[in-house]
């Protein structure tokens, strides 16, 4: 199995890359960082997608 580890942010690119990896069948470690961000918007979509993903 391939494997990738990723960060992501919640944006358009990350999330573009997370379904890319996945459609590809990667097993994918994704991983977010809450450094103190003003839009902590970001960590909120970042949890919302990788929800609805795994659902």
């Amino acid at each position: 199995m391939k494997r990738a580890v990723m960060a992501l942010s919640g944006g358009m690119d990350s999330s573009s890359l997370l379904l890319h990896l996945l459609r590809e069948k990667y097993e994918v470690t994704a991983i977010s960082f809450n450094y103190g961000q003003k839009h902590v918007v970001e960590l909120e979509r970042a949890t919302s997608l990788v929800n609805y993903l795994a659902s």
